[in-house]
């Protein structure tokens, strides 16, 4: 039988809770265990890493460098041991990409997949260099999540098209809301009109203008409620924001939470304000739930929602389409339930967890058929 393919997920760190890591913690887990021996590297230690365990029970080895700083260098040498028995390494954002780039050519593995999950280097000439200049170059293949991704990075970062692999994202099932009263334990009335955004609580999701709609939206809904679940480093910004306009009663800053179906099966319109994008999470888990987005036309996001079909699209920094938008949707409880239902069955046809794992997997064995040195036999396909 032949052997098991040897694949290093590498990451910075298992604590961070954005989509990215997510992701390579899921298209891991995901890979076939009967075709792929499955080790996951974080390159920071964190003892409160969240996806440590469900990783280990799904059978995947776990490792996290115990760096000191970037001149510890001895910190890198159980990646250099793992990246010498490798014959895939697949990095996930910029930091990882480099050390996939430097050290999987250094040791000569025979696949390096480097992977960008939203293209922000706007102002970043030393990273741009680097990612046509050393990952490009030395990556099997350089995953683009969006098709304005791609083009970035063809156009802008003159990385050459023959490198780029375009890969939409894809997310599980959404486990079942589990039925309790969240607009009770919300103090919400039974009929408050509610919009919800989901995600970490930073610059690049713009949740300012989101709360700038809901000033807007309250002269006709005077009830909404703008629902917003995340942490982040903008906390106090929001708040701030929040209290200028008065709409402290309308917004709620809902912190971390782990009932996030039970929060989009109260929602009439879910929101994303972003000013940047690759292949957004969350607005796929929205679409999963059978609700309509008002969504900024940035990255990824023209790929998921078709104006006018799914939900609609805004420009970027425009409070005031924003609420237009919601606001007709509001209205119009047919409306909500078409684009609902388009949306959620689009997201099942194109943008599923377990189709885009498979689409890793061809992809690792294909560059592995072409890679100039194959250290073993690969498993057949």
């Amino acid at each position: 039988m032949p052997a098991r393919i040897r694949v290093v997920t590498l990451v910075d760190t298992l604590y961070a809770a954005g989509g990215a890591e997510r992701l390579a913690v899921q298209i891991t887990q995901g890979l076939d265990p009967e075709r792929f021996e499955r080790t996951l590297v974080a390159t920071r230690k964190r003892k409160d890493a969240p996806f440590v365990d469900e990783l280990e029970a799904a059978g995947v080895r776990v490792l996290q460098l115990e760096r000191r700083g970037k001149l510890d260098v001895t910190a890198w040498r159980p990646l250099l041991a793992e990246l010498r028995r490798t014959d895939v390494v697949h990095a996930h954002k910029f930091g990882s990409n480099v050390w996939a780039a430097v050290f999987g050519s250094l040791l000569r593995v025979p696949v390096i997949v480097t992977h960008e999950h939203t293209w922000s280097y706007v102002g970043q000439p030393l990273r741009r260099f680097l990612d046509r200049e050393l990952i490009a170059r030395r990556s099997s293949a350089f995953i683009a999540v969006s098709r304005d991704d791609e083009r970035k990075m063809i156009e802008i970062e003159r990385v050459r098209p023959a490198k780029i692999r375009f890969l939409p994202n894809g997310i599980p099932p959404l486990p079942a809301p589990s039925g309790k009263d969240v607009r009770a334990e919300l103090g919400l009335q039974p009929d408050a009109p509610v919009l919800l955004s989901v995600g970490l609580l930073r610059p690049q999701k713009a949740l300012e203008v989101l709360v700038e709609a809901a000033a807007i939206l309250r002269d006709e809904f005077p009830g909404v409620r703008v629902l917003i679940a995340g942490i982040g480093p903008e906390e106090n910004k929001l708040r701030a924001r929040m209290a200028a306009l008065d709409v402290e009663d309308n917004v709620v800053l809902l912190g971390k939470r782990r009932d996030v179906p039970d929060l989009l099966a109260i929602a009439d319109v879910c929101v994303s304000s972003s000013d940047f994008e690759g292949s957004p999470l969350a607005v796929m888990e929205y679409m999963a739930a059978r609700k309509p987005v008002v969504a900024t036309t940035v990255g990824g996001v023209p790929d998921l929602i078709e104006e006018g079909v799914h939900g609609f699209l805004v420009p970027p920094r425009d409070p005031k389409a924003l609420a237009e938008r919601a606001a007709r949707l509001l209205r119009s409880p047919e409306l909500r339930a078409e684009l609902g239902a388009n949306a959620q069955a689009r997201q099942r046809e194109e943008f599923d967890l377990d189709a885009m794992v498979r689409r890793v997997e061809a992809l690792y064995l294909e560059l592995l058929a072409a890679a100039p040195r194959r250290r073993r036999t690969i498993a057949s396909s």
